[in-house]
């Protein structure tokens, strides 16, 4: 057998898949979440005194959960049991159940479960086993990529601790890629192949801090370039035939450098341009160029008040409605609710008021310093307080007409100045003719 043969045997042949292979063996070689399986973590710890407990891993694809489970099982002397919430019934529930009891009663082991997916099982499903985690007959390790609060009944979720994995950054990924890379072993590290940086970056950039989708595209690359080398000679993996295999284009982006800039800039003045076409467009090209999701999301929410504030007081909720979506729902699900907020900002009515308001109010702090509260709008909650003349004269505004009580609520030096000027843009049109009947009340009482 030549070197293409042996090659392509061992990427497309009866080969376990490379992401397979390369799962870490134990908590030494895993890669990421080390708030989870660091030194001194919770399950660092049971897993080396053999004190597993029942536990829910929450994360997005790729990011340990049933690594981590295999690793509990085979560092613990647990009877383990997989299965996916997908292809189980409640009859495979109890399979479980009098496998546990045998292992149990013959071998005094206990009995490890580990369900991916668990967020699959409906609740008939849960309460199949929910007695059994509650009586310590197994210990549950549930794998999801939703929230556990919301897919998880909650009788199951008080017993068991919620993990929380997250996304691996890009120099994990690119470690796991030049881990798989150099691993004569389980790797391709026997094959002659080499990686180069752009290739390696624009991997992990497109993976979304998902490892087993970036060892899954480093595996497609490498099984098309053995298919492509006519010379049939160990070859370096490059961006451009990362990208011919895989059909997705590297874009030139430095997440800190000018064009970060440049594109974020272009970004934010579509939506205050009110242009929505432009907005998805700069939004996409951010996305596809692998910037952080939620770099973008945070930048909308602080658009909806800069550039919008209460010309539409919807806009911070749904901005920050469409950041927790994301949170919730990961890409490529996610990335709509950010195209929906963006449409909705650059489409909503303008205004900076509440913008230029304040920082009106932060320079005239700056100019006047810590001015004294003007006395009657002081607490005063005891004798020597309201003795001081603490409080004396306040009117409660529920007292009066309109909930409206004329009286100074800023420093004598400051006493009748103006930082906020609604606009009669959007909703702000309306707070703008509440504001002018209010300042005039108040100008009316100051004059009679």
């Amino acid at each position: 057998m030549d070197l293409f043969d042996y090659q392509s045997e061992k990427i497309t042949g009866s080969h376990r898949p490379l992401a397979d292979r390369m799962r870490p063996r134990d908590l030494d070689e895993f890669i990421g979440q080390q708030h989870a399986v660091g030194p001194g973590s919770l399950i660092r710890n049971a897993i080396e005194n053999d004190r597993i407990f029942s536990m829910i891993l929450w994360g997005p694809p790729g990011t340990g959960k049933t690594t981590l489970a295999r690793i509990m099982a085979a560092r613990t002397q647990c009877h383990f049991v997989q299965f996916s919430a997908v292809l189980t019934g409640v009859k495979d529930i109890r399979a479980v159940i009098e496998t546990a009891r045998t292992q149990k009663k013959l071998h005094n082991r206990r009995t490890l479960l580990f369900v991916d997916e668990i967020h699959r099982f409906n609740k008939s499903q849960q309460d199949a086993f929910l007695h059994h985690v509650e009586s310590g007959l197994i210990t549950l390790i549930g794998a999801t990529t939703e929230n556990p609060s919301f897919e998880v009944i909650s009788a199951l979720l008080s017993r068991c601790r919620v993990i929380t994995l997250e996304r691996l950054i890009e120099d994990e990924i690119k470690t796991m890629i030049q881990r798989a890379i150099a691993d004569p072993q389980r790797g391709l590290g026997d094959m002659g192949f080499s990686i180069t940086q752009d290739a390696a970056d624009h991997i992990a950039a497109i993976s979304d801090g998902d490892g087993r989708a970036a060892l899954n595209a480093v595996e497609i690359a490498a099984m098309d370039l053995v298919r492509s080398d006519s010379n049939r000679q160990p070859a370096e993996i490059g961006l451009e035939h990362v990208e011919k295999a895989l059909q997705r284009k590297s874009f030139s982006y430095d997440k800190t450098g000018e064009e970060h800039y440049n594109l974020i800039s272009a970004f934010h003045k579509s939506l205050r341009g009110s242009d929505p076409d432009a907005a998805l467009y700069w939004l996409a090209r951010m996305l596809a160029a692998g910037e952080d999701p939620f770099y973008i999301a945070r930048r909308m929410v602080r658009f909806a008040s800069e550039d919008i504030g209460n010309a539409d007081a919807r806009a911070l909720a749904v901005s920050m409605d469409a950041m927790e979506a994301y949170r919730f729902l990961g890409s490529p699900e996610g990335d709509l609710n950010l195209a929906q907020a963006a449409v909705y900002l650059a489409t909503a009515p303008k205004s900076n008021s509440v913008y230029i308001a304040w920082g009106r109010a932060r320079k005239a702090i700056e100019e006047t310093g810590s001015l004294p509260v003007p006395h009657h709008i002081r607490n005063a909650p005891t004798k020597l307080m309201k003795e001081l003349n603490y409080g004396k004269g306040y009117r409660y505004a529920h007292d009066y007409k309109d909930a409206f009580a004329p009286q100074d609520h800023l420093p004598d030096a400051l006493k009748d100045t103006l930082f906020y000027h609604p606009t009669d843009r959007g909703d702000e049109k309306i707070i703008k003719q509440r504001l002018d009947k209010w300042r005039e009340l108040k100008k009316r009482k100051k004059n009679s």
